[in-house]
């Protein structure tokens, strides 16, 4: 088969051959998922072995040759390889050989949901391209603001830590053995898992407790704050364009993905 041909069939989905191989690979994605979990249940992967070994070599054997005829049919080879989609579908087809040397590494087969984003070519799905740009764009401005936040979170439950193990540590078969373990309990309750695992038994260690817990109810919801007014700023940024210069399909100002496309603009 012509590269030009299988180029279309591979990377392209606007043909009813590209769309039908990539919705067929996103199928065997999805078996092979499924197939995963069925091993890590013992009952099951004993009684349907042969099976599931089966499926698993085919899988293997069909993802392994959709890599390389990637590779055969690129333009430029070692620009896909080193992609963001060849990386991905590099590691969701090496793990089966890992498995040779490695055995646990077979559940880095999981690792192939990540080749369902291609849906979002094969059903068009452009249109949500330009929010997850907003949303990743909002997360990498906020990242300092959320680091800052985070130390004085990690100090503040050292502090309250502390607190803990010196009003409870003295207890008679106290739960706060060490300070390693009082912090862990002041993190749980700030964020309000609260396992149970470990509770205070001093009028001081409840009063601290409560404490703990309606402070992580006001400190909580910063992280999303902090995100959203950063969101609502990139919401403003205009580009100024009218037509996108790959399919001349019609882009809002804001937009940074063909909502047609999904060309970068």
């Amino acid at each position: 088969m012509e590269k030009s041909r299988l180029y279309r069939i591979i990377f392209e989905s606007d043909t009813p051959t590209g769309k039908t191989y990539d919705i067929v690979l996103i199928i065997a994605i999805f078996l092979s998922i499924i197939v995963a979990f069925i091993e890590s249940i013992r009952s099951l992967a004993l009684t349907y072995k042969h099976i599931l070994e089966v499926v698993e070599a085919f899988m293997t054997v069909l993802f392994t040759v959709d890599y390389l005829a990637r590779l055969y049919c690129s333009p430029k080879p070692r620009e896909y390889a080193l992609s963001f989609f060849g990386i991905i579908d590099f590691i969701s087809t090496i793990p089966p050989y890992l498995a040779i040397v490695f055995p646990s590494a077979r559940y880095m087969l999981l690792l192939r949901s990540f080749r369902f984003i291609r849906i979002f070519r094969v059903f068009k799905l452009f249109s949500f391209l330009n929010e997850g740009h907003l949303l990743l764009q909002s997360l990498r401005r906020s990242l300092n603001k959320i680091l800052v936040y985070f130390m004085f979170v990690l100090i503040l439950v050292t502090c309250m830590g502390t607190l803990m193990y010196l009003a409870e540590g003295n207890e008679p078969n106290t739960s706060f053995t060490d300070l390693g373990t009082s912090v862990y309990y002041a993190i749980v309750t700030m964020t309000t898992v609260g396992y149970g695992d470990i509770t205070p038994v001093t009028p001081i260690g409840r009063l601290l407790s409560a404490f703990v817990m309606l402070l992580g109810y006001t400190i909580i919801a910063i992280p999303t704050g902090i995100v959203t007014a950063t969101f609502v700023d990139e919401t403003k940024k205009k580009v100024e364009h009218n037509e996108c210069p790959r399919c001349g399909g019609k882009v809002e100002d804001y937009d940074r993905y063909c909502s047609h496309c999904g060309e970068k603009l």
